[in-house]
């Protein structure tokens, strides 16, 4: 029951993340079930990437139904993540577990409270004013980065995504969590499907709980998402990325 009971509230705070700012369910959890449940990170993050697939792909619908989706160009970047999420992917078959799972952590804090400070206000209008061919070759770069970082550490990758589709592409904030959770849908499974393939099937109920869990927090934090103006928006995304990194923080401290 105890085993449940984590997969279900690492579910919860994976959800919210991602319905709310396209964040890798990986950054979540990952450092939940390393941390209580002993499991190898590698098992983790293939868990957590599996647990992405449905919950974004359920966002995604969400966003694309209200018109908060740039699809055109969210295909070139997420083209470029899938492949170097592979490449990441094998990497990180070789790394020892200690490597794998802090770097997320202090990001999620760190977006978290960058979008409470600083709220992301650019509108659909400065987002049609930007040339084609620079935001190509931006997201074409942008997508190597964020497709190896995924890859690697399961974590990072919507929350890096997010970050590179308001600062560098600028995109107005529904409309980048649209696209990020649309790309993150096709780079989790990618990613899930080689950690399984690489390291064999994972603990099946912890697959499941997380899953399901996951799916049902991410489907409401996209529904409230999409009704929220983008004031709003931007401090509900801030305080739940700044609170999950910082309660991951603190779990990770005291269990060590």
């Amino acid at each position: 029951m105890f085993k449940l009971f984590i997969c279900f509230i690492a579910g919860i705070g994976a959800g919210l993340g991602t319905g709310f700012a396209g964040m890798s369910a990986a950054a979540v959890i990952s450092p939940m079930l390393i941390t209580f449940l002993g499991m190898p990170a590698y098992e983790a993050v293939g868990i957590a990437l599996a647990s992405d697939v449905l919950a974004s792909a359920v966002s995604a619908y969400t966003f694309g139904k209200n018109k908060n989706l740039d699809i055109q160009n969210g295909v070139v970047m997420m083209v470029t993540v899938l492949l170097f999420t592979l490449f990441g992917s094998w990497i990180a078959s070789m790394v020892p577990n200690t490597t794998m799972g802090s770097f997320s952590v202090f990001m999620t804090l760190l977006l978290g409270i960058k979008f409470i400070v600083k709220p992301v206000m650019a509108t659909k209008e400065s987002m049609a004013a930007v040339d084609a061919k620079k935001r190509l070759v931006q997201s074409i770069v942008s997508g190597s980065i964020v497709g190896f970082i995924c890859g690697f550490i399961g974590a990072g990758g919507g929350m890096m995504m997010l970050l590179i589709l308001t600062g560098v592409l600028g995109y107005e904030l529904k409309t980048a969590v649209g696209t990020s959770v649309f790309i993150m849908t096709f780079t989790a499974l990618t990613g899930s499907v080689s950690h399984f393939a690489i390291g064999g099937m994972p603990d099946i109920w912890c697959l499941v709980f997380c899953v399901l869990s996951t799916l049902l927090w991410a489907r409401i934090a996209a529904k409230f998402a999409n009704r929220a103006s983008a004031v709003t928006l931007n401090r509900a995304t801030g305080v739940v990325l700044a609170v999950l990194g910082a309660a991951i923080l603190v779990v990770n401290l005291t269990t060590k």
